[in-house]
């Protein structure tokens, strides 16, 4: 904690959030710009795309515990700083890709940075320097990570309309390597010397798989299986819901500003209690709103939306939160790792599964994703209540 001391802790959060801004920007949300265009231009199926990109969500899912340990063992400005590179290599990659198999290349290396790179490594980084009080630090990327697809997708469609999607990925390559790697090198402090774990602390720590642990690997995989599910399917639901096109893309609009304005207000309100007691509640907003649906049709898409971006957006700092309050920060990197691997898995697999209830269900997909929420209402509060103040 000694260099972290001469440091801004507001500096640092600043800094990791614009990092993590340009991470999510230029990883997570590029496939719903550059996807089509990828496909059109190397003469594929857009599912062939959609698939590689599946596919290196559960890579970064195989390597998040890996990585957490790694963390723990000598910190995330290595890990972090390294993501840069990864991501750089991958955009390259994908700018030089002229078959499918160079294509998915490009996917899977992106998948190794996004295993290196996002939230749970920024989150296990902050958990090694500030322990127990992470928790602002944490909701304070979240602010500014929240706003990745309300810059990220209009600078790659600018890209794409003027300088083609093969430049575009090379401009976010240059930004990894201009913008995001100085930002991980010269805000994250150097773990000192003597806070280096040995070689005899190397091995893989026993951290076993128990009821709470399985309890919240599922809560977190069903609330973001939600959460990709509607990302991917959205304005079609909402129109399914009787909502008419404008009013659908209107009210997607706002999953982004729904976010941000949550985490503020976690941070302002809920910063005071329980973690636990903020997953709960975001977990109960998208069937609340659910039910508006339910009651007012297409015409309540707008509060819908709303509460599913606040739920989204709360979620978001309680995967990081969570498992800091009930286990602390022991194993922290390692343990969310394990902890997040089926979200990965959840994710990958939403898109496909919510697109086929749709078509089968309509708007009673709702019916489900409500249920699916409720199961994880439940397993949070199976969990015993969190031993760990967080400040």
């Amino acid at each position: 904690m000694t260099d972290a001391s001469q440091k801004s802790r507001v500096g640092i959060t600043v800094a990791l959030g614009f990092a993590q801004m340009l991470a999510w920007a230029s990883s997570y949300y590029l496939i719903a710009i550059l996807g089509d265009p990828m496909a059109k231009s190397l003469n594929i199926s857009s599912t062939m795309v959609f698939a590689a990109f599946s596919v290196a969500l559960l890579v970064s899912g195989l390597v998040g515990p890996k990585v957490g340990r790694t963390i723990d063992l000598i910190g995330g400005r290595g890990v972090l700083a390294g993501s840069n590179l990864v991501y750089a290599a991958a955009l390259v990659t994908l700018a030089c890709a002229y078959d499918p198999i160079t294509l998915w290349a490009g996917w899977l290396l992106l998948g190794v940075g996004m295993g290196l790179g996002l939230y749970d490594a920024a989150f296990a980084t902050l958990s090694r320097i500030y322990g127990l009080s992470a928790r602002r630090a944490i909701t304070g990327i979240t602010l500014l990570g929240g706003l990745a697809s309300t810059v990220g997708w209009p600078l790659s469609a600018w890209g794409v309309d003027a300088i083609g999607w093969r430049w575009t990925c090379l401009a976010w390559a240059a930004a990894q390597i201009c913008i995001g790697l100085p930002l991980n090198l010269l805000a994250i402090p150097k773990t000192p010397r003597h806070e280096v774990k040995t070689e005899t602390h190397a091995a893989k720590p026993h951290v076993p798989i128990d009821r709470t642990m399985m309890l919240l690997g599922f809560a977190f995989a069903v609330g973001w299986m939600v959460s990709a599910g509607m990302a991917a399917h959205l304005p079609r639901l909402l129109e399914a819901a009787g909502a008419t096109a404008s009013q659908a893309l209107i009210a997607a609009s706002l999953i982004g500003p729904a976010q941000v304005i949550a985490r503020l207000a976690e941070a302002a309100i809920f910063s005071q209690y329980n973690p636990l007691i903020s997953a709960r509640i975001a977990m109960m907003l998208h069937p609340i709103g659910a039910g508006l649906v339910a009651i007012g049709g297409g015409a309540l898409a707008l509060p819908f939306t709303f509460l599913h971006g606040a739920g989204n957006g709360i979620l978001t700092i309680a995967r990081g939160t969570v498992p800091l309050a009930v286990f602390g920060p022991d194993n922290y990197g390692y343990r969310v790792g394990l902890i997040n691997a089926p979200t990965r898995i959840g994710q990958a697999a939403a898109p496909l599964a919510f697109g086929l209830l749709i078509e089968a269900y309509g708007a009673g997909t709702l019916v489900v994703s409500s249920l699916m929420c409720l199961s994880a209402v439940l397993a949070f509060s199976c969990v015993r209540r969190a031993p760990h103040n967080l400040s």
